[in-house]
C-alpha cells in the first residue's frame, strides 16, 4: 500500500489561519475557506496558544501563489454550493405560486 504524502504549510499560512479564528470566524468556516481539515486548524490553534506553532512538515513548502490558489478554489466551491442552493430554493418557491 502506497502512503499518501502529507502537505506542508508555511508558518505564515498557519499563523494567518489562527488569526482568522481569533478574529471571530468559526473554526469550521475558516477551515473550509482555507481548504484544510478542521482538526488540523484546531491543532494549529492549540500549538499557537502553547507557543509551539512551527512550519514543520517533511514536504516542500507552499508558496504564496499556491496558498492563494487553494483559498480561491475553496471559495469557488463554496460559492457554487450557495448558488445551487439558491437556485433550488427559487425553483421550489416559484412552484408554489402557480
Amino acid at each position: 500500500m502506497e502512503r499518501i504524502p502529507r502537505k506542508a504549510y508555511t508558518y505564515e499560512f498557519k499563523l494567518e489561519a489562527v488569526r482568522l479564528v481569533e478574529s471571530g470566524q468559526s473554526i469550521a468556516s475558516a477551515a473550509r475557506t482555507l481548504g484544510i481539515i478542521e482538526q488540523t486548524l484546531r491543532n494549529w490553534i492549540h500549538a499557537h496558544k502553547t507557543g509551539k506553532l512551527t512550519a514543520g512538515g517533511r514536504g516542500s513548502k507552499l508558496t504564496a501563489e499556491q496558498i492563494e490558489i487553494r483559498q480561491l478554489r475553496a471559495e469557488n466551491a463554496r460559492l457554487r454550493m450557495e448558488r445551487d442552493i439558491l437556485g433550488k430554493a427559487a425553483a421550489y418557491f416559484s412552484r408554489g405560486q402557480k
